[in-house]
Parts: C-alpha cells; sequence; structure tokens
C-alpha cells in the first residue's frame, strides 16, 4: 500500500517541508543545495530535522477500512517518503507487518518501487493500492490494483496492466473547499477600507468609491494568499483545535501542492490591482504583506509582539483606504483604531487562553501565552478598548472634528454606544461564548449589527 494521497491525504514530503519552514523559514535558502543530492537525500534531511505527529495525520477513513478488512498478509506500507517518517505512522496504526521506503539512496517511486516489490514478492505476487500515474509502473509488475483518490481515466489505464480491484474516487473538495480555504468571509476585515470614505465624507465620490473598491478587493486577494500560506504552515497546530482541524489542508481536503501554488499566484493578482489604483496604494499593501508574512511565519508566536502586529495590521486597512482615495491620514482615526483594534486582538488571544483551559492545556498552541496569562490578558485588552473610545472623546472636541461636522455635539452619542459594545464583547468572552475570531463574531452577531448600524446613523446625523 502506497501511502501519500492513498492512506494519508496528504503527502509526507510537503508535510515535512512546510514543517520545517514553519519552525525556521530561512531554510528555504539551504534545500536548494541539499537538491543536488537527489530527490532522496531531501527527503532524509527533511525527516531528520521534523516529527509529524502519526495520531494527527488526515487518514483516509476508506483506505484503513480496506486494511482492516483484508485477509492477505503481509500488509506491507510501501512509500517513497522516508523511512525515519513512514515508520512512527506505521506503529501508530498497527495495521502493517512491514514498511519499505525511501533511505536517503534510493527514492522508492515508481520503475524503483515495482521492481523492490518484485524483488520481495515475485512478479504478480502483490496486489498494490495506489493513488497516481506514477503507481502505473508497479501496476505493470502487482497481480492486482486498488485506484485510490484518482478518476475513471487512472482506474482504465491500471487495468491495462493488471486487474483492478476495485477503485476508490477522490473526495477533494471542488470550489466551495477553496472560497473556505481562502476565507473568503474574512474580508469582511478589508471593508475597514472604506472606513476613510465616511470619515473624509467621500461616500458620494463616485472616483473615490471606484478606488476604495478597487483597494478593497486588492486587499482580499492579497489576504487570501497568506491565508493559505498561513494554513500550510499550521498544519499540526491545526490539527490539534477543535474547529482549525476542520481546514481544508489540515483536513486534507485540498492537496498541499496546489496550496503552495496558489498562496503566491493569488497575492500577485492582489499586487497587480493595487498597481491599477496607484504606486502609493500598492506601497501600503506591500507593507500588510510583508507583515503579515512575518506574523504567519515567527511573530505570532512572540508575546504581545503578535497582539500589536495584528491591532497594526487591522490599522493598515484604514491607511490603505486613506491612501487609495487620496485623502490626508488622520492622526484620531489611526489612534483610535489601533487601541480598539489591540482591544479585539487581545479578544482573540483571550479566547483561545480560555478554550484551552477548558480543554485541560496549559499553553495556547501555538502561541507564546499560558493559561495562566487570562486574568492579564483580560486587563489590558478591556482597558485597550476603554483607551479607544477616550481617544474618540478627546476627537470630539478636537478642531479636526469641528471643520468636518456640522453638528459634531451628536457624536458625543457614539461613546456611550462605543463603551458598551466593548464591555458587552468581553462579558461574551469571559462567559465562553465569543468565536476564535471577534471580527467574525461583531459581524454575525444582532447586538453588535444594531450598535454598527447606530453609530453610521449617528455619524450621519452628525455630518
Amino acid at each position: 500500500m502506497d501511502l501519500d494521497g492513498t492512506l494519508l491525504r496528504s503527502d509526507i514530503l510537503y508535510e515535512s517541508l512546510l514543517s520545517l519552514l514553519a519552525r525556521n523559514p530561512f531554510y528555504l535558502f539551504v534545500i536548494p543545495f541539499w537538491l543536488l543530492g537527489g530527490k532522496a537525500a531531501v527527503k532524509r534531511q527533511l525527516a531528520s530535522r521534523v516529527q509529524l505527529p502519526a495520531e494527527t495525520l488526515p487518514y483516509d477513513d476508506r483506505v484503513l477500512d480496506l486494511l482492516r478488512t483484508t485477509r492477505q498478509r503481509p500488509r506491507v506500507l510501501c512509500t517513497a517518503s522516508d523511512h525515519l517518517l513512514v515508520q512512527p505512522i506505521a506503529d501508530h496504526l498497527g495495521l502493517f507487518e512491514e514498511v519499505i521506503a525511501s533511505d536517503g539512496h534510493t527514492n522508492l517511486s515508481g520503475r524503483n518501487k515495482g521492481k523492490a516489490l518484485a524483488e520481495r514478492f515475485g512478479e504478480r505476487g502483490f496486489d498494490y493500492v495506489g493513488n497516481g500515474r506514477v503507481d502505473l509502473q508497479v501496476w505493470a509488475r502487482a497481480g492486482g490494483a486498488v485506484v485510490v483518490n484518482n478518476g475513471e481515466r487512472l482506474a482504465r489505464d491500471a487495468a491495462r496492466e493488471t486487474e483492478v480491484l476495485a477503485h476508490l474516487p477522490s473526495q477533494n473538495g471542488g470550489v466551495m473547499t477553496w472560497f473556505k480555504a481562502l476565507r473568503i468571509y474574512q474580508w469582511l476585515k478589508n471593508l475597514l477600507v472604506l472606513v476613510p470614505l465616511l470619515t473624509a465624507h467621500r461616500f458620494l465620490d463616485p472616483a473615490a468609491l471606484m478606488d476604495a473598491g478597487i483597494a478593497f478587493l486588492a486587499f482580499g486577494l492579497c489576504a487570501s494568499g497568506v491565508y493559505l500560506l498561513n494554513d500550510l504552515l499550521d498544519l499540526t497546530p491545526d490539527r490539534m483545535h477543535p474547529r482549525k482541524r476542520k481546514r481544508p489542508f489540515a483536513a486534507g481536503t485540498l492537496p498541499l501542492l496546489h496550496g503552495l501554488l496558489a498562496a503566491p499566484l493569488i497575492a500577485l493578482a492582489g499586487f497587480a490591482l493595487a498597481l491599477a489604483c496607484s504606486l502609493e496604494f500598492a506601497a501600503v499593501l506591500l507593507c500588510y504583506y510583508v507583515m503579515t508574512l512575518s506574523y504567519s511565519l515567527q511573530l505570532k508566536r512572540i508575546v504581545m509582539i503578535d497582539v500589536v502586529l495584528l491591532a497594526a495590521l487591522y490599522t493598515v486597512r484604514i491607511i490603505g483606504g486613506t491612501v487609495a482615495i487620496g485623502s490626508q491620514l488622520s492622526f484620531w482615526l489611526l489612534a483610535f483604531s489601533m487601541f480598539v483594534f489591540l482591544s479585539l486582538a487581545m479578544l482573540k488571544r483571550y479566547t483561545e487562553l480560555a478554550s484551552a483551559l477548558a480543554n485541560g492545556k496549559e499553553l495556547a498552541l501555538g502561541r507564546g501565552y499560558s493559561v495562566a496569562d487570562l486574568p492579564l490578558v483580560q486587563s489590558l485588552g478591556a482597558a485597550a478598548g476603554y483607551i479607544g473610545v477616550l481617544v474618540f472623546a478627546l476627537y470630539i472636541n478636537s478642531p479636526e472634528s469641528f471643520e468636518l461636522y456640522r453638528h459634531p455635539k451628536v457624536l458625543w452619542l457614539l461613546c456611550p454606544m462605543l463603551l458598551y459594545w466593548t464591555s458587552r464583547m468581553w462579558i461574551v468572552a469571559h462567559r465562553g461564548n465569543m468565536h476564535d475570531d471577534p471580527i467574525v463574531f461583531a459581524a454575525t452577531d444582532r447586538g453588535s449589527q444594531v450598535v454598527i448600524a447606530l453609530c453610521i446613523l449617528i455619524v450621519l446625523a452628525a455630518i
């Protein structure tokens, strides 16, 4: 039986590569030198540096059932993946009597695999379960074939080489699975680029609306590219999370290679769109991408730097919207957004820690916080939210406010609304009812929707 794409709804080569890069992205510059030694040598270099928790990997339940019910012995796990990573998988499953895998010198794929099995069991002396066209070279020497996770065409080609005993078609996701991987719902955060339209009173300006719309799409594409990369680098932590384990790459419903190709292409599409807006906006988007990439690769694991950076990323969206429509940056808006979004970033960490505590864990997986930090995170987050409201209150009496609004005193009505909303968000989190992304919660929560609608009405009345 093959491993990658057959027994496992993933690929050990890409799993080990991503695990290594998640730990230290600078290995990206070392891997080309490993390639000089051949593919088997690269696999051994990766395998000697990473560990993949066998219990969390996405196995194909249909193939596991086939293994458990077959009367044929021995059951052999035969794969091109490196033996150092394959043996722990076989030990965990307890369903194999033997393991044959790459050893750092020979890449056990295609012709090499067929030769090894024929020498071990004789020509036509074994049945082979595989999933790819490269396995046709193995089926040419096998007594029977089971085709897994591929289409009718491969099954027909396999039938020309040997008897096809069974065909288990692919269960990979389609368009909706890609929508989930791209996290289109997270584009709600990019509505922040439209805030400058409201604060600059240019929401009726067609040119500004067009530029803001382009900025929204550019941020969305760029963010989706980073989300893909983030999910690829967080495979193991995601699989240990009660909700994140259902993400397409963690669950194995999308191939890792497809994600590795799509992530840069989608981000490049966002930059191409940004250049259609302006060079200055493209520069802001580049800063956003670098910050987000730094967060995904390393900074999300460093206490406090992670939440400050998250707050900054929200604020950069507002800066991007301002630059896109050619308005002046507002000190008050930037200060307000930084404190409010710092509060939401702390709320996100608080929710993760509360979930870890509820599951009997001491640490939030993949983060630098422990459950002992819960009271401190709560107090810092609530304080940041209230300071944001204070900044807004000071803005109301500023000269800028009197220049922009005919009735600036009406804006005082926003203060109790914002105090209520901030307090309510933290109370919901304290009671364990907060979504692990507060922005998503705010967008879907009826109380938050009412507050947002009333705030917009108050701003329009002040104008």
